[in-house]
């Protein structure tokens, strides 16, 4: 039996920041728009948090039945590692997947019932990430799904709930999340990719190879800052965004600097940090500029 602290740490606390981030900067957008609804925030936040909880479960149940996980190297896989059985941890995706559901199920209904459509889509894309007979994850589209979900849609969605309409820094916002979610998991598979090719995991990483994952990681650090430029026509604060630039160059590092397997650690956790920085500070600036 699973240990409390294995099943949050097979929760992966470390992806955390990829939910909260786009609610931030959503609700940052929202509230440049003199739209901001708290409560609504506190919501989108739960549907994020619950989201991706339930997505960290479902791969470690899908990859672990398949074998994937048999040889990782990284955070603890319950199923993989033996620790839990696949049906609990199957369920315990079903939970917080559910839970995601049913607070959705309240912020279309207080606001566009055509969200339904958007919620049903988010569901699909964490199930089919690495589960179903041809998951998308194991075709080297993840940082893709990444980018719509939890950049694209994270932030755009959050924006609209609570403002009801969406605009072009709300757009940039998106972009600029897309891009640091999307960097934490080119990270990840940059460190997977000795066990991905041998498993059959075909991911992004896999398929450009080594040095051109480090060179996307580095592009995709780069372009929240590229927004901030972008975000100055709303406000000349948005350039406080450019403080988080030393933690996007620490996260960087490891890549750069050629490391691999558990070296790589550091550069997931410090993206999320950047990522985590970034839209905190460039929310608080257009929402008060």
């Amino acid at each position: 039996m699973a240990t409390a602290a294995q099943w949050i740490e097979g929760a992966r606390p470390r992806t955390l920041p990829n939910a909260i981030a786009p609610v931030l900067a959503g609700t940052g957008a929202a509230a440049s728009l003199d739209g901001a609804v708290w409560w609504k925030a506190v919501l989108a936040l739960l549907v994020s948090l619950a989201l991706i909880i339930g997505v960290n479960y479902a791969n470690d149940y899908s990859d672990g039945i398949r074998g994937t996980d048999d040889v990782r190297v990284g955070p603890v896989r319950l199923v993989g590692q033996r620790l839990a059985s696949p049906a609990a941890v199957r369920n315990a995706a079903m939970l917080s997947l559910g839970i995601a559901a049913i607070v959705g199920l309240v912020l279309a209904a207080t606001t566009a019932w055509w969200l339904l459509l958007v919620g049903v889509a988010c569901l699909a894309g964490a199930w089919f990430y690495t589960g179903g007979s041809k998951p998308y994850g194991y075709s080297g589209f993840g940082e893709i799904a990444v980018f719509v979900f939890f950049g694209l849609i994270g932030v755009l969605g959050t924006e609209f709930v609570q403002a009801e309409r969406i605009d072009w820094a709300g757009a940039v916002l998106a972009v600029s999340v897309g891009a640091f979610s999307s960097a934490v998991l080119v990270a990840n598979n940059l460190r997977d990719i000795p066990t991905d090719s041998q498993s059959g995991k075909v991911t992004l990483a896999v398929k450009l190879g080594d040095p051109r994952t480090r060179t996307l990681q580095l592009a995709l650090l780069t372009v929240p800052f590229l927004g901030t430029l972008l975000l100055v026509a709303r406000t000349p604060f948005a350039l406080v965004g450019l403080v988080a630039i030393p933690l996007a160059v620490r996260a960087n590092a490891p890549v750069r600097s050629g490391k691999g397997g558990l070296e790589l650690i550091p550069a997931l956790r410090d993206s999320g940090l950047a990522m985590l920085a970034w839209s905190a500070l460039t929310a608080l600036a257009i929402s008060f500029g």
